[in-house]
């Protein structure tokens, strides 16, 4: 694709991490969605993304998207073992956090307080980063582990496995709280390449 970058000088920046709803605005050109393929709309895998600009842009791969949003699905969606959906929103908030990407903190951040209701400790989180104290060493050790995953893959290792083991997560919610980390590790990189938040005009 030899599509021009496109600036934008006067977008409504957020001017913090956020539990509100944000727009992406992208610097290159998504497809549109009155032009998207039925190998691209069979690669968003759920209608609804089709609104949404970063899976229009994606979907110019229609292969890696489809790959992409089922492994998301799949990470965030399937709870049956392992850990509940809040704490695995949590493990992406607290990647996302790590690495700045405030638009997908704000998704996974607003996720995490609908299926917790811990307002106050994702909030925690936002505010004050990945060290702040979310009210128990469960939570504590899920978004540190998340951290260090995201910071520096190679260096997480048996310290923040044997804290979350700690903590008393069991094998398969330990693979949870690597997957989710794992995958927003990569994911926000992706976003944060293509494109910024905005906060929508009220």
């Amino acid at each position: 694709m030899n599509a021009p970058v496109t600036e934008n000088p006067d977008l409504h920046r957020p001017d913090r991490f956020t539990q509100d709803r944000l727009s992406w605005v992208p610097w290159l050109a998504p497809v549109e969605e009155a032009e998207l393929s039925d190998a691209q709309r069979d690669a968003l895998v759920e209608p609804g993304r089709a609104k949404h600009p970063y899976f229009r842009l994606l979907a110019r791969d229609p292969d890696a998207l489809r790959a992409r949003t089922l492994t998301d699905f799949d990470i965030f969606h399937n709870t049956t073992g392992g850990i509940g959906r809040a704490e695995r929103e949590l493990s992406a908030t607290a990647a996302s956090r790590q690495n700045g990407c405030v638009f997908c903190a704000s998704v996974h951040s607003a996720a995490a307080t609908r299926e917790s209701g811990r307002t106050d400790d994702v909030q925690r989180l936002l505010d004050e980063g990945v060290d702040a104290d979310l009210g128990d060493e469960r939570w504590n050790a899920i978004a540190a582990a998340a951290s260090a995953l995201t910071r520096t893959p190679s260096a997480f290792g048996t310290a923040e496995i044997e804290r979350l083991r700690s903590a008393g997560l069991d094998d398969a919610e330990i693979v949870d709280v690597i997957n989710s980390a794992a995958f927003f590790n990569w994911a926000n990189r992706l976003m944060l390449s293509l494109g910024e938040p905005e906060v929508p005009r009220r």
